[in-house]
């Protein structure tokens, strides 16, 4: 489905053609603006190197010439989220008629005509299939001064085949699979995304090879269902080999995966779990519902008591394995019942961190159309219950992490009470945060270098270590930590001198595994 919608502007006066564009010999900068899920942020880094490799450049200051919108469709704020930014945004074009709105990603693949007709000083809609075309569409828009639309039915190209702006030196995703197979009630993600389609093992180990030989040291696999990868062609095992061919990756040092189904996660992907170095001690897995019936409502193909076998084989194999899973409150027809279900799994599972979102109705799924949709003072007073059981749980196992010396790849980003406490931030091997300081007259370590360090303190959503002298401190600097200084040097910053330069050191970093979302969801 392709488009071309006239401006508003249009045919209105001279100020239709004014382009406030820099002198010539300048290059136009951009700026993405990401929502949603880590897919969604890996697509973003494809939006940008599409974009740096057309010309543009990434904008340093308040106002960007061109600003892209990557949207997520699965939340119901989302809409209000878009509407909101792209409302901000009408003075400031208005005051720059040569700038150009871009709106991309799930939400764009759902709306369609419906962002121009809410927002008509945006200039360009495209959708998650044709991620590619964005560069044409914003040069379409204008030469002809029109509002370009182009919405595919299907994928386009496999987006890995595209440019790519990295948002990360030291780690990165790889997309292995887009689409999704499943029939979830709640979900829109398949008929926004299409059917599941798997990449060649080769094309994919090719890509994290080219990641390790620019100096990154951390991959994360990216599916809808990471783990029923090679279902299209035929390979029942082809996530568990893919798992162990990244442990003969030279110099790749942390592989991760997100997200897997309950429903097809196997033993053999387990055993590769345990058996391959370099795979971490982390698992997301999924829970959504405790209660069968709810699980069964929304088409979730498993019960809370394999959901549960899973986590024992995990643990039984892997007994430092940290745990997280997204859980949603209040789906149709939830009574209070099935939600103390939910509660006994979540007790029984013992999950390091859990996101955890209220039901929204979203246009187009089943869910939407079931009865007994739930009063939302009822869906948020359960909220409140399952995120206090599960902010306790967090802060125990936290407690158990006391004593034990953990190796923490150091990320760009620090945490809040950074300047205060003097401290820097990373991730553990089993993806847990670490703020730790670094002890008078030991060297400083650089984003993507790692340090070995005790834990002293422990909260619900952190810990903390304060060596008590250096030799409690250990420093192992890296390619990773090398990759960051030329990285530096590249964008005319000084390379760090062993330390850390702010938040994203002018990258605008994304956290090492996953973005670092919040765990509670309103």
């Amino acid at each position: 489905m392709s488009l071309t919608i006239p401006s508003p502007a249009s045919g209105t006066g001279t100020s239709a053609t004014i382009d406030t564009a820099p002198a010539a010999g300048q290059p136009r900068t951009y700026q993405v603006r990401t929502f949603g899920c880590q897919m969604n942020v890996h697509d973003s880094e494809r939006m940008a190197g599409m974009l740096e490799d057309a010309g543009y450049v990434p904008a340093s200051g308040e106002h960007a010439d061109v600003v892209v919108f990557n949207t997520c469709a699965v939340r119901e704020n989302a809409d209000n989220k878009l509407y909101g930014n792209l409302g901000m945004l009408a003075p400031v074009k208005a005051a720059n008629p040569g700038m150009q709105i871009a709106v991309g990603g799930c939400l764009a693949q759902k709306d369609r005509e419906t962002i121009l007709r809410k927002a008509p000083w945006v200039d360009a809609v495209f959708g998650t299939h044709n991620v590619g075309a964005l560069p044409a569409l914003l040069d379409r828009a204008r030469h002809n001064n029109e509002a370009q639309l182009e919405i595919l039915e299907s994928l386009d190209v496999f987006p890995s085949t595209l440019p790519t702006k990295r948002d990360s030196v030291y780690s990165g995703w790889v997309s292995i699979s887009v689409g999704c197979n499943n029939t979830c009630t709640f979900c829109i993600v398949p008929a926004l995304r299409g059917k599941e389609k798997d990449r060649r093992p080769g094309d994919i180990l090719a890509e994290i090879q080219a990641l390790v030989d620019d100096g990154a040291i951390e991959v994360t696999l990216l599916g809808q269902n990471v783990n029923s990868y090679g279902v299209e062609f035929g390979d029942r095992q082809a996530f568990s080999k893919l798992l162990r061919a990244c442990g003969e990756i030279e110099g790749l040092e942390r592989v991760r995966f997100t997200s897997p189904h309950p429903a097809a996660f196997t033993d053999d992907v387990i055993d590769a779990m345990a058996e391959t170095p370099n795979v971490m001690p982390q698992l997301h897995m999924p829970l959504q519902s405790g209660s069968d019936k709810v699980l069964k409502d929304m088409k979730r193909s498993y019960r809370s008591t394999k959901f549960l076998g899973i986590l024992d084989k995990v643990r039984e194999r892997i007994p430092h394995a940290a745990i997280s899973t997204d859980i949603i409150v209040g789906f149709p027809g939830e009574t209070e019942e099935d939600f103390q279900a939910t509660l006994d799994v979540v007790e029984k599972s013992r999950f390091a961190t859990a996101f955890t979102f209220q039901y929204s109705k979203r246009p187009g799924t089943p869910a939407a159309d079931l009865p007994d949709q739930l009063p939302k003072a009822v869906v948020q007073e359960r909220f409140e219950r399952l995120t206090a059981l599960q902010d306790r749980i967090a802060a125990e196992e936290n407690a158990r992490q006391l004593g034990r010396r953990v190796e923490v790849m150091v990320t760009a980003q620090s945490g809040r009470k950074a300047e205060e406490t003097h401290r820097l931030s990373g991730r553990s091997q089993d993806q847990r945060l670490v703020h730790f300081s670094v002890p008078e007259g030991a060297e400083k370590p650089r984003p993507g270098d790692l340090v070995t360090v005790t834990i002293t303190e422990a909260a619900a959503f952190h810990l903390v270590a304060d060596p008590a002298s250096p030799a409690d401190y250990s420093l192992r600097r890296s390619r990773a930590g090398d990759a960051w200084d030329r990285s530096q040097a590249d964008s005319c910053g000084a390379p760090a001198a062993g330390g850390v330069s702010g938040a994203g050191g002018g990258k605008g970093g994304v956290s090492l595994g996953m973005p670092a979302l919040p765990v509670r969801r309103s």
